[in-house]
Formats: structure tokens, C-alpha cells, sequence
């Protein structure tokens, strides 16, 4: 952080980071329904946010395209899954997007909690991107039921928006009421104390700023972080204003190994310092000169040392620390101009992306750690700043990007090999399948022609009865032979017909009898057997058509993908290109402001590189002059001090 002013670095906001996970879909175990969202929302947990948006866009695609919606698995959670959407752009940096999604969320027919956590995160958005009037017009479309949960993100957002419009009054009001918000502490009293600040009630905001800075046991690193940058915003202020003495206060309270320790160290000696007690100004500064020679509050310290031992009359001891000051300077010189060469040749850019730095929280630091990774020595508070982290994570993200996309190129033939490996299987057999689907098909229209047939005789006998259609096998065999019988006797001589043809008439009439007194029985039995027959049938169609879908799923396992993968292979390569082309832009641009920020160091410690060799000169000649003087000169002129520093 630039250190241009005392006052700008104490009214610095302080912003919870991170974005919870959707709320939507958090609250309600039912999106387990769906498989495809819960592999979505199980990436997002892991912080797989790609992941999680490819896998929710294909289910929401495919959900789009079925012809029944409410027979999906989604249809029920559509709400939650549109919102989810948005929720993962969001998480993934994609906030023009994220913003059209969450917008849509709020002008559609969904809960009050749903609308609400969405007006939140759309607010959250514009105040990121630096539009707090938008930001605050989308948290007063906050009505109805909140989310627990977000009930105080929200109000710190409000209050955090107030500070960005310049209304401070308002912010006040706001975060007074958060002070024992549970996940805000520190944060709430260190922007509480900042309002009243800028509200011109400096008193109020100094006691406010004072009790958040308390340091307590138990605190979090966060809190621990955030309270050591409220009592370094007070230690600056007190060392502005002359109160020596609540300065040095206040940065005793910052812990040792906080991210603000050596700036704490190095603003404690000046507040002794310029109290006129240079013996107490060793004591910090001694500490942090034998820290790591790359942070610029511990190359002051080595300046500042010696300066410190020369006001003490201590020449000789403040020659030699001059003297390795020197030796320490000319070495981290060295170290930058390594780093300079080491970003031109694109070894910063190949640090950065490495895999196994990535699986540490501590990455950046770690960076410092491996032996060739030199440019990254002087690099670690800009690599810590937003800007470049945003910038950072913009690369980083291409980078994976484009690793995905050369997969995915990749992978084209594989599809390739797949469908020509169903092409063989499926091929061969198709003839022989074929013809036993002829088969089956003439066999199933012939039983459903003679199923129509019955049908039909069977609705003629209702209005024109025919019972000897409903005859037995053996009955008709009878009535077969009674004809014959009866042919027969016709042509014997009529002397002869008489008894034989009483007989026979007497048979027929039995059968016939029989026939007519069964006949409704028998056609409530012909339609039973009719029913059993249309069972038969349906189970006869089912395998039909259960072999018409397995025939044409055969065919369409290997027919139909070459356009499509062609398609995709076009899209995948042209967007190859593209991201190629803006990751060397990305990295072009990481290296210019990593270069430029080297450029500056390098020309700092040179600046200090002069003072200290002037000021080893001067301390030797009045070590000299003091060895045969009564009385001992005045110390050297003390090191110029970055600005903010009360020199």
C-alpha cells in the first residue's frame, strides 16, 4: 500500500472478503432431487466455481429443452438453480453476468428470502465495482423476510455505502447498531470509528478506534489483522499530532508477527525518536533490523539504527552500522536487479501458476520460500494488494482456462475413436437384426388383423346373433359330420331316408339346442378371451416398440455427431486462440506493474544507498574528531523518512 499520506491509509475502509454460498440453495436439502445440481452446488462448496457453472448451465440448458418441465427432476428447484447461477458467476468474477442473473431473480415470482439474498448480492456487486448509488438503490429493495444469516452483512454493506457516498452520519447510525454483531468484530468498530472521523466528531472516533484496536484473546487472524491496522491508523495520528506518547501506545499493541508488525516497529522508534529518547528508538528498531532485508520498513530500520546511535554520541558504532547498511543495500540490489531479469524472461509469470504453491493459503508467502523463484523476493506486499490480486486472479484464471480448453481439444478424438468403435460393433449386426425385426413385425400385424377380425365378428353377433359362430372345436366337427351324415341319407332311396334322417335331424337339433341356449354365456366368455388376447397383444406391442427404440438408439449411437463435434472443435479452437491471446496480454500487463514496482524499489534503496554512504563518511570523521575533542559534535542529518512517517 502506498504510504502518500497519513490520513488517506487511516480512513481506508475496512470490507469483509468472501461471498458465502448461495443461501438459496443452502436452505433447502431438496436440491439432492436433481443429481446434475447437487454436483453443482457440491463443486461450488469445494470452490470449484467453473466446475459448478458448467455443470448447472448444461442441466438448466437440457431443462429448457424438455417438452414436459414439470416432469424434471429441476422443475421444482428452477428458482433456486436460476439463482444459483447468478451466485457462481459471482464467486467466479463474472459480475456483468451475475448481476443480469441476479436481476432476473429479483423480477421473478420467488420467495422474499430468495429476492432479498439476491438484492444483497447485486448490491455487493456495484459496491465492488465502485457505483455505490446503484449499490444502495438495490439494498432498499430489501423487504419482507431476510435471511438470518446476511441480516448484519447486509446493514455493514449499507453502512459501508453510506461511507462511500459521503454520508457519514448515516454510516454512524448504522454501524453503532453493529458493535456485537457476531463475524463483524472488529471490522464494525474500526469502520465505526473511521465514520465518526469523517463525520468531524474526532474525539468520539478517536475512543471509538481505540476500543476496537483492544487486543483480545481468542481473536481470529482476520480480527487480529484488523485490529492491528486500527491501532497503527491511531499510532500515525497520535505521532501526527505530536502525542508521542499514545503513539508509542498504540503501536506496542500491534502484535509481532501480524502483517503490520514491522511498519509498527519502525513508527514506534521515530515516536521515541522524536520525543528526543533515542535510547528507547534502539529497542524497536534493533528488532526489525535483523528481520528479512527485503521489506522496505526493515531498510529503513538500518538507516534509522545508526541514526539513532549517532545522536547518542555513538559515531563509531553508528560507522559500522552505516557501513553494513551499505553491504546490506548493494546485496538487495543485486537481489532486485536478479528479480528485474528473472520477470523479463517470464519467470514470475511461471512461479505464479505453479500447481503446488496454489494448494497452500499462504501461497504468496510460500512463493519466497523456493530457491528459483528470485523475482518474487521483492514482490510480496504488491502481490498482496487488490489490484494486482484481481489482476492476478485474472490470469490465473485464463491460465486454467486455457488448460480446460486444450482438454477439451483433446479429447475431440477420443469422441472420435468412441463412435467408431460403436460404428463396428452396431454395423455388423444390424442385417441379421433387421431381419428378424421383419419378423416380428409381420407376425404383430397379422395377430392384430385377426384380433380385429374377432373384434368385429364379435360386435356383429350383438345385433344379429349367430351362435353357431361360437361353437366349440368338437362341435363343429359334429355339426361337420351331421352334414356329412345328412348328404349322405339324401342319397339313399326314399324308402330308406325316413328313420336315418329323423336321426340325424334329431342330432342337430340337440347341437343347435345346446348352441342357442349357452349362446349368451358363451359370448360374455368370447369377449373375456378377447381381453386376455389384447393383453397379450399390448405386451407383444411394448416388445415392438422396445425394439424399435433399440434399433434406432443403434443407429443413432454412431450417426449424427460428425457436424456437432466439427461445431465444437471450431468453437474450442477459436476460443483456444482467443484466450492465449488475452492471457499474453494479462501476463504482459502482471509484468509491466511487477517490473515497475521493482524499478521503484530499486530506486528507493538507491536513494538510501546515497544517504548511507554520505552518512558513513560523516560518522567516521566525527568518531575521529571526537577521539581528540573535549565535546561531541552534533549526529548526522537523520535518514529521510518515507512520507507518513511524522519526520
Amino acid at each position: 500500500m502506498r504510504r502518500a499520506s497519513t490520513l488517506s491509509l487511516g480512513l481506508a475502509l475496512a470490507v469483509l472478503p468472501g461471498i458465502r454460498p448461495c443461501a438459496a440453495a443452502d436452505a433447502n436439502p431438496a436440491a439432492v432431487q436433481d443429481l446434475y445440481f447437487g454436483e453443482a452446488l457440491y463443486n461450488a462448496y469445494q470452490g470449484r466455481w467453473f466446475e459448478a457453472l458448467q455443470r448447472l448451465d448444461t442441466e438448466l440448458a437440457q431443462h429448457k429443452r424438455v417438452d414436459e418441465k414439470t416432469l424434471d427432476s429441476l422443475y421444482p428447484l428452477i428458482g433456486q438453480a436460476e439463482f444459483s447461477v447468478g451466485d457462481f458467476e459471482l464467486n467466479y468474477r463474472m459480475h456483468s453476468r451475475a448481476g443480469r442473473a441476479i436481476k432476473a431473480v429479483l423480477e421473478a415470482d420467488v420467495a422474499d428470502e430468495v429476492r432479498n439474498d439476491a438484492a444483497f448480492r447485486l448490491a455487493r456487486i456495484h459496491f465492488q465495482k465502485g457505483q455505490p448509488q446503484d449499490a444502495m438503490q438495490a439494498l432498499e429493495r430489501i423487504h419482507g423476510e431476510v435471511p438470518r444469516e446476511i441480516r448484519d452483512e447486509i446493514e455493514f454493506l449499507r453502512a459501508n455505502t453510506y461511507l462511500a457516498m459521503g454520508q457519514p452520519a448515516e454510516a454512524a447510525a448504522v454501524l453503532k447498531q453493529l458493535q456485537d454483531a457476531k463475524g463483524l468484530e472488529g471490522f464494525s468498530g474500526y469502520n465505526y470509528g473511521i465514520a465518526l472521523l469523517q463525520n468531524g466528531k474526532t474525539n468520539d472516533g478517536l475512543q471509538q478506534l481505540a476500543k476496537a484496536g483492544e487486543p483480545r484473546r481468542d481473536d481470529p487472524k482476520e480480527v487480529v489483522a484488523i485490529r492491528d491496522k486500527t491501532n497503527m491508523v491511531l499510532g500515525r495520528l497520535m505521532l501526527e499530532s505530536n502525542d508521542f506518547g499514545n503513539a508509542q501506545h498504540y503501536f506496542d499493541r500491534v502484535s509481532l508477527d501480524g502483517p503490520y508488525s514491522n511498519q509498527a516497529l519502525l513508527s514506534a522508534g521515530w515516536a521515541d525518536a522524536q520525543a528526543g529518547n533515542f535510547q528507547r528508538a534502539l529497542v524497536p528498531w534493533k528488532i526489525l533490523a535483523a528481520r528479512d532485508s527485503t521489506d522496505s520498513a526493515v531498510q529503513e530500520a538500518k538507516l534509522a539504527l545508526p541514526y539513532a546511535y549517532g545522536k547518542l554520541n555513538l559515531h563509531g558504532r553508528a560507522a559500522v552500522l552505516y557501513d553494513e547498511a551499505l553491504t546490506s543495500f548493494g546485496a538487495e540490489l543485486q537481489k532486485l536487479d536478479a528479480s528485474n531479469r528473472s520477470v523479463r524472461e517470464g519467470a514470475f509469470l511461471k512461479a505464479l501458476v505453479r500447481e503446488e504453491i496454489h494448494q497452500d493459503a499462504l501461497w504468496v508467502v510460500k512463493l519466497r520460500e523456493l530457491p528459483d523463484t528470485p523475482d518474487t523476493f521483492y514482490l510480496t506486499a504488491l502481490m498482496a494488494s487488490h489490484d494486482f490480486q484481481t489482476a492476478l486472479q485474472n490470469y490465473l484464471d485464463l491460465d486454467d482456462l486455457r488448460r480446460k480448453l486444450e482438454s477439451w481439444q483433446s479429447s475431440f478424438d477420443a469422441f472420435d475413436d468412441l463412435i467408431a468403435q460403436r460404428r463396428d460393433y452396431y454395423e455388423p449386426l444390424l442385417p441379421g437384426i433387421d431381419t428378424h425385426f421383419r419378423e416380428l413385425d409381420s407376425q404383430y400385424k397379422l395377430r392384430l388383423e385377426q384380433r380385429d377380425n374377432l373384434a368385429r365378428r364379435l360386435n356383429d353377433q350383438l345385433t344379429k346373433p349367430r351362435p353357431e359362430l361360437l361353437a366349440t372345436a368338437d362341435e363343429r366337427i359334429l355339426l361337420e359330420r351331421i352334414r356329412a351324415t345328412e348328404a349322405a341319407v339324401a342319397r339313399l332311396p326314399q324308402a330308406q331316408r325316413g328313420e336315418l334322417a329323423e336321426r340325424t335331424e334329431r342330432l342337430r337339433g340337440a347341437i343347435n339346442w345346446k348352441l342357442r341356449t349357452e349362446y349368451p354365456d358363451r359370448l360374455t366368455e368370447a369377449y373375456e378371451h378377447l381381453a386376455l388376447l389384447d393383453t397379450d397383444l399390448e405386451a407383444l406391442q411394448v416388445r415392438y416398440q422396445s425394439f424399435v427404440r433399440a434399433r434406432q438408439a443403434s443407429v443413432h449411437a454412431y450417426t449424427g455427431y460428425d457436424d456437432g463435434i466439427q461445431d465444437l472443435r471450431n468453437r474450442v479452437r477459436d476460443a483456444l486462440e482467443r484466450v492465449n491471446q488475452l492471457q499474453k496480454q494479462q501476463g504482459s500487463l502482471i509484468e509491466a506493474v511487477a517490473i515497475t514496482e521493482l524499478t521503484a524499489r530499486t530506486e528507493h534503496l538507491k536513494g538510501y544507498q546515497v544517504q548511507a554512504r554520505y552518512a558513513v563518511a560523516d560518522s567516521y570523521d566525527r568518531a575521529s574528531q571526537a577521539q581528540g575533542a573535549t565535546a561531541p559534535p552534533s549526529a548526522p542529518a537523520a535518514p529521510a523518512a518515507p512520507a507518513g512517517e511524522g519526520k
